[in-house]
């Protein structure tokens, strides 16, 4: 955790001072169907920064691309095996980082 002025800051405080701009019904990021997630999709619900990808109540991974980071963290773990599908965000939109 980082120290800021005397207290601990929290990683979700600073995931909020983050903007991200939603493409709304064209999400960069896809979860290819599946009836029992992979190693690397149940890794995804636990390694993911942003704390964008979960359970869903029939037991499979889904992602909820809003407040996505960009980091690129599910496409080393996902991508090359088919898991996901990744694109950038188009022009102006996506994550918006707030520096200071």
């Amino acid at each position: 955790m980082a120290i800021s002025g005397g207290t601990a800051a929290r990683v979700e405080e600073k995931l909020f001072q983050n903007r991200y701009l939603v493409d709304a019904g064209r999400p960069h990021i896809k979860v290819t169907p599946h009836a029992v997630p992979s190693d690397a999709l149940v890794a995804l619900t636990k390694v993911c920064p942003a704390g964008c990808y979960a359970f869903n109540d029939s037991g499979q991974v889904e992602i909820i691309p809003d407040g996505c980071m960009e980091c690129g963290t599910c496409r080393v773990i996902a991508e090359l095996s088919g898991d996901i599908e990744w694109n950038y965000p188009r022009g102006g939109y996506g994550v918006l980082f707030k520096f200071g």
